[in-house]
C-alpha cells in the first residue's frame, strides 16, 4: 500500500479520536475500554503544560487508523534519556502494510532528534505479530523480567507494617 500517512500530534481537537483508538486497543488486548476518569486524566497528562506523555495519531486521508504513545525516561549508564513507547497501535485492517514499520520510525526518529540514548518497550507475549516485527527490524530482545504493583498492590504494600522476608 503506497498511502501516505499522517502524524499528528494529539491535542484537544482531536483528542476523541484518540480515545476510539484507545478503546479498540484495549479489546485487542482484551482489557476493558476506558472509564471517563482515565480519559480525564489521560486528557488532563496530555494537554498540560507539563505533559506527562506525548501521542500521535496516525491518518491515512483523513481518517485515523492508529496511534504512538511515548514518554521519558532516563538511563543512569548512558547519561541520557531513554524514549519508552508504550502503545504503537493499529487498526487490524491496516496491519501487514508497511504502516507499522512507517510508525515505528516515526518514533525512532523522535528519540533521535531528542537526542536520547536508546528506545525500549515491551509486548505481550502473545502478539506474535508484534515480536516478528520486532525480530525482522532487528531489535533486541532483553532477558528481563518485569514487574508490577497496580493501585492496590502499592496500598497494600505501603501500609503493611510487615519487613519483607526471605
Amino acid at each position: 500500500m503506497n498511502k501516505k500517512l499522517e502524524f499528528i500530534k494529539v491535542v484537544e481537537d482531536n483528542i476523541n479520536d484518540f480515545f476510539i483508538l484507545l478503546d479498540k486497543m484495549a479489546i485487542y488486548e482484551k482489557h476493558q475500554p476506558l472509564d471517563s476518569a482515565a480519559k480525564n486524566r489521560l486528557k488532563k497528562d496530555a494537554l498540560s503544560e507539563d505533559s506527562k506523555y506525548e501521542a500521535h495519531l496516525v491518518f491515512i486521508e483523513n481518517e485515523p487508523i492508529g496511534y504512538i504513545m511515548f514518554y521519558k525516561t532516563y538511563s543512569s549508564y548512558l547519561a541520557l534519556p531513554v524514549l519508552h513507547i508504550e502503545d504503537l497501535f493499529i487498526l487490524e485492517k491496516y496491519r501487514r502494510k508497511g504502516f507499522g514499520e512507517k510508525i515505528f520510525r516515526f518514533g525512532v526518529q523522535k528519540a533521535k532528534n531528542e537526542g536520547c540514548g536508546r528506545i525500549e518497550w515491551t509486548v505481550f507475549d502473545w502478539n506474535e505479530q508484534a515480536i516478528e516485527f520486532y525480530k525482522k527490524v532487528k531489535a533486541t530482545a532483553l532477558k528481563k523480567k518485569y514487574y508490577r504493583f497496580d493501585e492496590k498492590q502499592i496500598d497494600n504494600f505501603l501500609s503493611s507494617k510487615n519487613v519483607v522476608k526471605k
